[in-house]
């Protein structure tokens, strides 16, 4: 069964920062992609995703709305929402270097 796409909604760009809301109506995904920049994901509406790496390897994360996490640059993964329910969260990328110290 082929997925659908999830939404992505671009909430704000600059120069340090990109914010988007991804929306993953059920039986959706993302499609492989890697992570240009840091990043922290915050639930806004709660749910579980599955996310599958450059191996195969598949790690479900349950979200919870006000929750967070984040994960570095260079993640490389799919995102896929195999459930009944919608699930979504925003997602800031932060684009200036980590700060040395």
């Amino acid at each position: 069964m082929a997925l659908a796409p999830a939404q992505p909604t671009e909430l704000l760009e600059n120069d340090r920062v990109r914010v988007t809301r991804w929306d993953f109506p059920p039986n959706s995904e993302t499609g492989h992609h890697v992570h240009d920049y840091d990043y922290v994901v915050v639930p806004v509406v709660p749910g579980r995703l599955v996310l599958v790496d450059d191996q195969g390897k598949r790690n479900e994360a349950e979200l919870t709305v006000g929750g967070a996490y984040n994960r570095d640059a260079g993640t490389s993964h799919n995102v896929i929402n195999e459930g009944d329910a919608p699930v979504a969260f925003v997602e800031v990328e932060l684009k200036e270097p980590r700060a040395k110290g």
